[in-house]
Parts: C-alpha cells; sequence; structure tokens
C-alpha cells in the first residue's frame, strides 16, 4: 500500500485534495445549523503563507544572478524590458478586447436587478479613484525594500533588484563575487524550499476548494451562470485564438511546456493565487530550457504588466454591470472605457481584491451603479480562479516568447527533463534517492567557490 502511494505523482495528490475539498465544501456548507468546511480555512492559510514567504527571497536572487552574473551587458537587459513591455501590452489589448467581445455577444447582464447594497462597491471605488497614473509610479519605487518585502510588493520588489543588480555589475572583485556566491546559495535553498512547501499543497489546495464551495455553493451559479460561463468561454478563445497561435510561431514545444504548466495551473486555479504559484511556476519554465535570468526578470514583471485573465475580466465584468443597470453603452463609450482600463489595470497585482477595485473605480467613473460590484462579489472567486490560471499560463508563456526573441531558448537543452521535473526537483523524489540536480541553465558561471 505504502509503495502505491508513493507511486502517486504530486498532480494526481493535488487533484485527490481538490475533489475531496469540493466534496466537503458541498456536504458542508456555511450555515447548515452544524459543522462548516470553513473550518478547514487555516489549513489553507499556512499553504499561501509557506509560499508567499519564498516569493522575496527568489525574485532578488535570480534577478541579481541573472542581470550581474552575466557580465556587463546592461543593453541585453535593457533590450528584454523594452521587448517584454511592449509583448505584455500587446496581448492583454487584445485580451480586453475579447472581453468586449464576448460580453456584447451574450449579453449576461440583461435579465439582472440590481438589489444588492452598494456599500461594497462605494468602499472599492474609493480605493480605485487614488489609482492615478502618478501614483503608480510613486507606488513603483519602494521608499523602503524591507517594508515592500513584507507586504510582498512584486514590482517594487522587482525595481530595487534590478537596481541592486545593475550595481553590482559595476563592482568588481571579491566584493562582487560574494554577492552573486550569496545569491546563487540563496536560489538554490529557495529552490528546495519549495520543494518541501509543495508536499503540503494537496492539503492546502483541498482546504481552499473546501471554504470556497462552502461559501458559494451551487445555488449561486444558478443565477449568475451566464456571466460565469461568459467569462469561461472568453478565456478559452483567447487561449485557443492569442496564445497558442503565439506559441506556435515561436515555436514553442507545446507538449512539454502543457507539461511543465499544469502544476502552477492547478495551484493558481485552486488558491486563486498568482503568488501562490509564483515559486514552481519559475522553476518549471527553467527546466523546459527558459534561462533563469530572462524567467526572474519576465515572470514577476508580468505579475503587474501581463495579467491576460484579470484584464479580460474587468473588460467583461463593466459592461455587464451596464447591462444589468440598464445603462446603454455606445461603442465609442464603451472604447473609451477600454482605454481606461488599459492604463488603470496595469500594477494592480498588489492591490487587495485588485480585479474588484479597478471596476469599482471604472463604474464611478462612467457613473454606472456600483450595486454590480456587490453582485458580482458573490461568483467573483469561482470567476477569480479561471482568471488567475490564464494569468499564469500568459506569464509562463511569455517567458519562452522572450527566450526565443532573444536566441536563448534551448529546449534540447533543458536542464530537468519536464515530464520528471517534478520528481528531479525533489517534490515526489525519495530521501537519498538520485543525484541532486543542478538546477543552473546550460552555461550558467560557477560559483566562486567554484
Amino acid at each position: 500500500m505504502l509503495k502505491y502511494f508513493r507511486r502517486v505523482s504530486l498532480t494526481q495528490w493535488i487533484l485527490i485534495g481538490m475533489s475531496l475539498g469540493i466534496l466537503l465544501g458541498f456536504l458542508f456548507p456555511v450555515g447548515n445549523g452544524g459543522f462548516e468546511a470553513t473550518a478547514f480555512k487555516p489549513l489553507s492559510t499556512i499553504f499561501l503563507r509557506m509560499i508567499k514567504s519564498i516569493i522575496v527571497p527568489i525574485i532578488f536572487s535570480t534577478l541579481v544572478i541573472g542581470i550581474a552574473g552575466h557580465g556587463d551587458d546592461m543593453k541585453r537587459v535593457g533590450r528584454l524590458a523594452l521587448k517584454s513591455l511592449i509583448y505584455f501590452e500587446v496581448v492583454t489589448t487584445i485580451a480586453l478586447f475579447i472581453g468586449l467581445g464576448a460580453v456584447n455577444l451574450t449579453r449576461p447582464g440583461v435579465g439582472i436587478r440590481l438589489s444588492a447594497p452598494a456599500s461594497t462597491g462605494q468602499e472599492l471605488a474609493a480605493k480605485g479613484n487614488d489609482l492615478t497614473l502618478s501614483s503608480f509610479l510613486e507606488h513603483v519605487v519602494p521608499q523602503n525594500f524591507v517594508e515592500a518585502a513584507v507586504h510582498n510588493e512584486v514590482l517594487q520588489i522587482v525595481f530595487w533588484s534590478v537596481l541592486f543588480a545593475v550595481a553590482l555589475s559595476q563592482v568588481r572583485g571579491r566584493p562582487k563575487e560574494l554577492m552573486i556566491g550569496f545569491c546563487e546559495a540563496l536560489a538554490e535553498i529557495m529552490f528546495k524550499f519549495t520543494a518541501i512547501i509543495m508536499r503540503f499543497a494537496p492539503v492546502g489546495i483541498g482546504a481552499a476548494m473546501a471554504v470556497t464551495v462552502s461559501h458559494s455553493g451551487l445555488g449561486v451559479l444558478v443565477n449568475l451562470g451566464k456571466l460565469i460561463l461568459t467569462l469561461y468561454g472568453a478565456l478559452a478563445v483567447f487561449l485557443l485564438v492569442v496564445l497558442l497561435p503565439i506559441a506556435l510561431v515561436v515555436r514553442v514545444p507545446i507538449r512539454k511546456f502543457l507539461q511543465a504548466v499544469r502544476q502552477p495551473a492547478l495551484i493558481a486555479f485552486s488558491t486563486t493565487s498568482s503568488e501562490a504559484a509564483l515559486p514552481r511556476a519559475m522553476q518549471a519554465m527553467e527546466a523546459i530550457g527558459v534561462p533563469r535570468r530572462i524567467v526572474a526578470f519576465v515572470m514577476p514583471t508580468g505579475y503587474s504588466f501581463n495579467l491576460d485573465g484579470t484584464t479580460l475580466y474587468l473588460a467583461l465584468a463593466s459592461v455587464f454591470v451596464a447591462q444589468a443597470a440598464g445603462h446603454p453603452m455606445t461603442f465609442g463609450n464603451q472604447l473609451v472605457m477600454m482605454l481606461t482600463l488599459m492604463v488603470t489595470s496595469k500594477g494592480v497585482a498588489a492591490v487587495p481584491r485588485a480585479s474588484l477595485v479597478i471596476l469599482s473605480g471604472t463604474l464611478a467613473t462612467f457613473g454606472l451603479p456600483l450595486e454590480g460590484v456587490a453582485v458580482i462579489l458573490g461568483v467573483d472567486e469561482l470567476m477569480d480562479m479561471a482568471r488567475t490560471t490564464v494569468n499564469l499560463i500568459g506569464n509562463c508563456l511569455a517567458t519562452v516568447v522572450m527566450a526565443r526573441w532573444e536566441g536563448e531558448f534551448d529546449p534540447d537543452a533543458a536542464v530537468i527533463p519536464p515530464e520528471e521535473a517534478p520528481r528531479q526537483i525533489g517534490i515526489d523524489q525519495e530521501p537519498g534517492v538520485g543525484p541532486v540536480p543542478d538546477h543552473r541553465p546550460i552555461g550558467w558561471p560557477e560559483s566562486p567557490a567554484g
């Protein structure tokens, strides 16, 4: 029996945990007068906290090594940043218009009565009104790196780490060697740390699903099912019509990519947290042949600028509220709203309930009733699962695209075969079995210690 359980992969355990969580949430919903599945929430919170605790050291160490550990070619770093931002803007703009087309085609808001209180939307709108271009630019620069690390401000951490790495690249001799050696050691330890945490993933993910289902139940899907189906359908169209052709054009090995991304995608879907899936996604992309310097820069930056699923959702949800309120909007008005969302949605990942904050601010700007936010809030977590998963897949694909454009993606030179990545990285490996993997990509510089 013990040998049988050892043969079950982590992905299979995660699926088992999700299934049990859904069952427990259905059997023990909130308000049933007895035991409630929300009692499992601490297990989910513990898992998310463990994952979030390693985000800062992973981003810092890998970015510093990726920039300062590859010589003094700052032009290459600037070129990668420019290409990434252009790619992010093009893809997220397409996502906005797919959401706009989907909501105008299915019209899910027609027939829904806005009777929910507007207090929630008003509170979120007050936060959204503070999100101007100047406030966003100020938010990018941390006044204290420790404070940014405490609050997991990914964009601020990336900004500070890039400047630190640029400064380190101008240092010569032993101080530079010591710092690069420290960052190499820190990155290796954090990847091992991730492997340990991932053993708890099935429990944490199962608990998250139980809490979600116990809160939302299945009855809420009846009233707002059309909105949810429209979002899931639009996201599926985005994956097939936008991301898949991009992958084919840049010659991404589709099968290897899907095998590598399936575990992070399951984590993102079940926890509705992109941060929870970030460390595992970074490992997986490096495992299929993307250089660490590209993974370390593109993926954390994409968490603020390449939220494909979130931008599509914002377009859909804003027009949905207009439809539910009986407030017809001309195509020109909708285009203006899309331009507003295009600007305000950048860098929202660090804001709690980011998508709802941006949505509320946009509704207030265009004079739409904020009761719509309260209605959407009832099923937001179910929609958040899908859009978070698409955010993750889009960012993973972006790393491969950038590696191709830089001429540095070599799937044949992958450090770890994609199918065996979880086992060899240490997630499913028995103690003492097999060689210790080297996470450095081909051509990665040796540490000062040799």
